[in-house]
């Protein structure tokens, strides 16, 4: 008797299904365009199912995190987000300016940043959606905006800049 062993994917185990030449063609399955017979009755059709299993990365704890985080977007006005996402489009430049001068940054602040303008984007489309402003109007909107924003340092280079200024006066006074 031949025995095949199939990977079902990284998460599940690996199963030795038994190949026999005598089957019927009612025990077939088809997974990925493979043909698998079943010869053990103990497996579950269930473990073949095209549907991933939850990860454990999206546990409750974190949706209430996001949530919570949702809320206070949506707390804040249009004109307010329209800020808060120019200013963390400038922390975004920062990083990537840290990296590319192989400073050291954390490298999971980047998918944060990313996350949070994208979430702030939703919300802010959404607005647009209540209004009734169409796609291609929003479009438009957008394009205006992005021409009238002002370009200005982003808060952590404003920080950095007020504590330079700080350890000068500190050395001007003392010397």
């Amino acid at each position: 008797m031949l025995s095949l062993s199939v990977s079902i994917s990284s998460s599940t185990p690996n199963f030795i299904l038994p190949l026999n030449k005598s089957l019927s063609p009612t025990n077939k399955s088809s997974f990925n365009g493979i043909t698998i017979r079943h010869v053990c009755p103990n497996l579950t059709p269930s473990l073949f199912s095209a549907t991933p299993k939850s990860s454990s990365s999206s546990s409750p704890v974190m949706m209430a995190k996001r949530e919570e985080e949702l809320n206070e977007i949506r707390a804040k006005s249009t004109e307010e987000l329209n800020e808060e996402i120019v200013d963390l489009k400038g922390e975004l430049l920062m990083l990537r300016l840290q990296k590319s001068a192989r400073n050291e940054f954390k490298s999971s602040e980047f998918r944060r940043m990313r996350k949070t303008i994208a979430r702030m984007l939703t919300v802010k489309r959404e607005r647009e959606i209540e209004e009734g402003i169409g796609k291609r109007f929003s479009r438009k909107l957008d394009r205006q905006w992005k021409k009238s924003i002002i370009v200005r340092p982003p808060p952590s280079l404003k920080k950095l800049q007020e504590e330079e200024a700080a350890e000068e006066a500190e050395k001007s006074k003392s010397a």
